[in-house]
């Protein structure tokens, strides 16, 4: 185990606002923080110590960078192996490679689950041609929904097929070649488990948040949420084995669907700080950023019990022009990201709207 000290360096793979947020509460602990992004002016560059604009295959710019840092993160999971290898032969990056890895393909995260973390999760098949396609409708059935095994995020890379003849023309579209089906989950609602596990093996978890899509994109997250189900205690456990099969390190968001009935299914992870968990910046407990800042420093992680109920809104698009007018209003509180350039569908900033005490 080790513990950094003030003024230590935490480098930060990802410019973006997840590496902002994670460079401020680095700050706030007392430590330093160096970025590493392909863009020169980044979101997280402009609060941290020290930045780095290189490509993610440029070896020799990532092993100069690690050896300015005592422990390496990361803000997303797009890294490729190659550069997380390179600079955890320099220095400690958190979380691990294999919790990367995992992460880097859908059907490698479900055999995971399924197999190693024996995590509940909906049928899955591997798809490399219209033959395994077919298979896979004939044991799942259809509504089922295809995705690419690399590089989706909010809703990309992905199509439902509502019926068994859409199979083809969906094979197609998204490219006929590493993909996976999964059998679709009727699900009543969908939330989520921000947990963290430190160095020293010690687990924490958030209490459940429900969140909502709009356009496959998250637009709201609740927490505390309701548990009509008693669904939680289980989605820690499962959370529990998750972290631990995966000797994690760090924050991670696991996603979840509940069914009716009570029954839950794992649906992704997420091995970073997330979306559904900004709502803790504003609740009266250890926020996700200061608790990943502590489980890679190797300080003891703070609490997970919130004194507030917050609900947090992203802010897409030209919403962010409204920053101002919402945080006029008692009890709202707005986090800019400062992207200077806003575009329909990016996520600008996030409002915590606090809702009342737990």
């Amino acid at each position: 185990m080790k513990q950094l000290k003030r003024g230590d360096i935490i480098g930060i793979f990802g410019g973006g606002q997840l590496g902002r947020m994670l460079a401020q509460a680095a700050r706030g602990l007392g430590f330093k923080t160096h970025i590493y992004d392909p863009y020169p002016d980044t979101p997280a560059g402009r609060v941290s110590d020290t930045a780095t604009a290189a490509a993610y295959e440029d070896l020799a710019a990532i092993r100069r960078f690690a050896q300015t840092c005592d422990v390496v993160t990361y803000e997303f999971e797009n890294i490729p192996a190659a550069s997380v290898a390179a600079a955890s032969k320099l220095t400690p990056v958190f979380p691990s490679a294999k919790a990367l890895a995992t992460s880097h393909d859908r059907l490698t995260e479900k055999t995971f689950l399924a197999r190693e973390a024996q995590a509940p999760t909906v049928g899955f098949g591997a798809v490399e041609s219209m033959a395994d396609l077919n298979k896979a409708l004939d044991e799942f059935g259809a509504p089922a929904v295809l995705k690419t095994r690399r590089f989706g995020y909010d809703g990309k890379g992905q199509v439902k097929l509502s019926a068994v003849r859409d199979g083809k023309a969906c094979f197609a579209r998204l490219g006929g070649t590493d993909l996976i089906l999964e059998a679709f989950a009727p699900f009543v609602r969908e939330f989520s488990i921000i947990a963290a596990r430190g160095q020293d093996g010690d687990i924490a978890c958030y209490p459940l948040t429900e969140n909502v899509h709009v356009d496959h994109r998250l637009h709201t997250s609740r927490a505390p949420a309701s548990d009509s189900q008693l669904v939680e205690t289980r989605a820690h456990d499962i959370t529990h084995h998750i972290l631990e099969a995966l000797d994690y390190v760090g924050v991670m968001g696991v996603e979840f669907f509940e069914l009716s009935g009570g029954d839950i299914v794992v649906n992704e992870i997420a091995p970073r700080v997330h979306n559904s968990g900004h709502w803790t910046q504003d609740a009266g407990c250890t926020d996700q950023f200061e608790q990943h800042i502590r489980a890679i420093a190797g300080l003891p992680l703070g609490s997970t019990l919130p004194t507030h109920k917050v609900e947090m809104t992203n802010l897409i698009g030209k919403d962010i022009k409204s920053a101002a007018k919402l945080a006029r209003a008692a009890g709202t509180f707005v986090h800019d990201y400062d992207k200077k350039d806003i575009r329909p569908g990016r996520k600008m900033g996030h409002v915590n709207r606090v809702l009342g005490e737990e």
